[in-house]
Formats: structure tokens, sequence, C-alpha cells
């Protein structure tokens, strides 16, 4: 049996909470992926993006949830940084990178979608 949860936003700093409360149900591992994401579209293609949130968890003997943030800009392509420690950002996707078990960006003709899956 597969779970799915999808959500159609407006990507703002009042949603992640929002999101996060949602996904209460979900470890704490996802929600946190989940906000991550969403904040990534926040900083680099602004406040009030329209953005499709989906979490999909597979049966428990597979034991995957797959997060993907669906956004309108195919161009802007995330990128792994490494931020040092006096810088206040660049961690995000670095954050994701060690949370997930893999992760990527399928692009679209008019949207692209940044997933990651974590073990459950």
């Amino acid at each position: 049996m597969m779970t799915s949860l999808e959500f159609h936003l407006l990507a703002t700093p009042e949603a992640a909470p929002e999101v996060r409360h949602q996904l209460r149900e979900h470890g704490y591992d996802v929600r946190l992926c989940v906000t991550e994401l969403l904040t990534n579209v926040i900083d680099h293609l602004g406040d009030g993006t329209p953005v499709t949130v989906r979490v999909i968890g597979t049966a428990p003997h597979c034991g995957r949830t797959r997060i993907e943030v669906t956004d309108p800009d195919p161009r802007a392509l995330p990128v792994l940084l490494s931020a040092t420690e006096s810088e206040e950002s660049g961690r995000g996707l670095a954050l994701v990178d060690a949370l997930a078990e893999c992760w990527g960006v399928v692009q679209g003709a008019d949207c692209k979608t940044v997933w990651c899956e974590l073990r459950n």
C-alpha cells in the first residue's frame, strides 16, 4: 500500500509551519526536508511562488518516503553548497543531502521537481 499527500500552495515563510503541521504523522526528517526544499523555492524564486508539495510513502516493508517540491521555473536548479561556519545560509540542500538516501531534479518544459527519498 502506498500513501500520498499533496499540497498546492504559495511558497511563503508562513507556509512552512503549516505544511509541517499537516505532516505531523511523519517523522522529523520528512518534515525537515520538506521545509528545506520549500525554503529553497522562497530564497531562489521568491516569496509567493506557487508550488506543489508531495509526500509519498511506500509500503512499510519498502521503508521509503519520497518528497517532491514542484515549482514553475525549470531553469533555477538547486546547487549543493559547502557553507562555512560563519555563513548564515547555504546549508539547506546539504542538510537534505545528509538526511536523504538520494535526491535529484526532474526538469519539465515549464517546471521542475526537486525530490528526495528517505528511509523510514
